[in-house]
């Protein structure tokens, strides 16, 4: 499709997005938008922010992206009241309840977009509001104001099929909830998946359970579903939801964030000491171990780790981080990471092979040619950058879907290395040090099969986002679709 460069800003198309208050749903959210506007600039996007005082790191980052993205714009919606520790017991229920609490502001603020930019020479339309996986409350918002809403679906095609399998699965979820052995036929796997490996939330009821199912039955009421995903990786899931009334889906992925927070992270000075250390290691011998921008791991458990590590003799770099004090918080870094529950030497043992550091920018280290093989929690933008850069990754899943997605991984794709599927954060299950030196010595020097694999995935990975590659054609199909709308 040509587009049309002569469009005055008065008569773009605005698209706006609302994304869950966490860095790891933002970035993708405001990646995609940046990749439809650099493809079709006939579009302005609009970014609608919900204000989360414990994370200030949002607004660091939306003010870098206001610095170099002129066509976006971020509009912070007034503070609401947050919900008291009464009305919910899970993150999931307060971050659910936050989104629903912010229904009238979304409202305003589209109702805004809408009335001050139309004029009758110039009328200015909303063309779409996009919403992600937590935020299916706003569905009611864009049917109010008539405007078609998406949603913007920041993990795999498999895990959307879970969601909308979730109210049928609900009737066996609660009979079969004390039995381990059950095992679900959801229709984006191919295989039947165990019952230890769904999301913590569901397993323990209660009210992030609830929400899981609420939302899942409303993605069904969305326009269209954008995932960031490619057909290429995902054929299997991505088929599953082309029948059965599920709303049209646009696999559009991968949509990364490349330059990672490198440029605008407040610790990315200390990545400095990490790329020199890196600069001086042979081409993929680092295995790098790193757990997510929520992940963190009680003190036995690392010191399982650091003991594997040692037994299995590779390079490694190790990004440790310190658990959050509470429910709502986030990991922080050690002030010295020999505060870590790390064993008695272990640093001075290990310093001429392996280097553990605090926050990094991920990405960029996946970039680094000295990394061979990443043990990682497997939420799906860590999967999408290792793929790109042809990294492969022993599975060690820690929170929300991650324990589906190394299922996908390892048993339905065979692109990774199984460390655990099934271990998760909360339990008291400990992988341990054999267990550990075992998974690494197979993501390093034993696993010829996914090494090959992932290595075609990278190509693959790349060649969709070609000018007729899938998921080319695919944001293409949106965009008409949008259009049309109009």
């Amino acid at each position: 499709m040509t587009t049309n460069h002569s469009h005055h800003h008065t008569d773009q198309l605005q698209l706006v997005f609302l994304s869950t208050p966490a860095i790891g749903n933002l970035v993708p959210t405001v990646e995609f938008a940046r990749h439809l506007l650099n493809h079709h600039p006939q579009f302005s996007a609009t970014i609608l922010l919900i204000n989360e005082d414990h994370r200030p790191i949002v607004n660091i980052y939306s003010q870098s992206i206001s610095a170099t993205a002129p066509n976006i714009r971020f509009i912070h919606l007034p503070p609401v009241y947050p919900p008291s520790p009464d009305q919910f017991y899970s993150s999931l229920g307060y971050v659910s309840l936050l989104i629903n609490n912010h229904k009238p502001q979304v409202k305003n603020a589209i109702a805004n977009l809408i009335g001050t930019h139309s004029s009758p020479k110039s009328p200015s339309r909303v063309a779409a509001l996009f919403v992600d996986m937590f935020c299916t409350p706003m569905i009611d918002v864009a049917n109010e104001l008539g405007v078609p809403c998406y949603l913007f679906f920041q993990s795999p095609a498999s895990f959307f099929g879970f969601m909308i399998d979730l109210p049928d699965l609900d009737p066996k979820l609660v009979t079969g909830f004390s039995d381990s052995d059950t095992e679900f036929s959801i229709r984006s796997f191919r295989n039947p998946v165990p019952k230890n490996l769904l999301p913590n939330t569901v397993l323990k009821g209660k009210d992030g359970y609830s929400w899981y199912v609420h939302h899942g039955r409303r993605y069904m009421e969305a326009k269209g579903i954008v995932v960031n995903t490619f057909r290429e990786l995902e054929s299997y899931a991505i088929d599953s939801l082309s029948s059965g009334g599920v709303p049209k889906v646009y696999p559009i992925g991968p949509v990364i964030d490349l330059n990672g927070p490198s440029l605008w992270h407040p610790d990315r000075a200390h990545y400095e000491t990490v790329a020199k250390w890196l600069d001086g290691q042979p081409k993929s011998s680092v295995v790098f171990l790193c757990f997510g921008s929520m992940g963190s791991l009680s003190g036995k458990q690392v010191r399982e780790i650091a003991v594997g590590l040692e037994r299995a003799g590779f390079r490694f770099l190790w990004s440790l981080r310190e658990p959050p004090k509470t429910q709502l918080d986030l990991p922080s870094d050690y002030v010295d990471v020999s505060e870590a529950a790390l064993p008695n030497g272990f640093l001075e043992r290990t310093a001429g092979m392996g280097l553990v550091c605090g926050w990094v920018p991920q990405v960029t280290i996946l970039a680094h040619q000295a990394i061979g093989g990443f043990v990682s929690h497997c939420g799906w933008n860590s999967i999408l950058e290792s793929l790109w850069y042809g990294v492969p990754i022993a599975t060690w899943p820690i929170y929300a879907e991650q324990q589906l997605n190394a299922f996908e991984m390892v048993k339905e794709l065979g692109l990774a290395v199984e460390l655990r599927l099934d271990y998760r954060e909360g339990r008291h299950n400990l992988i341990p040090a054999e267990e550990v030196e075992r998974g690494i010595k197979r993501l390093m020097k034993d696993d010829e099969r996914v090494r090959e694999k992932v290595k075609e995935m990278r190509e693959k990975s790349r060649m969709t986002l070609m000018d007729n590659g899938s998921s080319s054609v695919s944001l293409g199909a949106l965009v008409k679709d949008l259009m049309s709308d109009n």
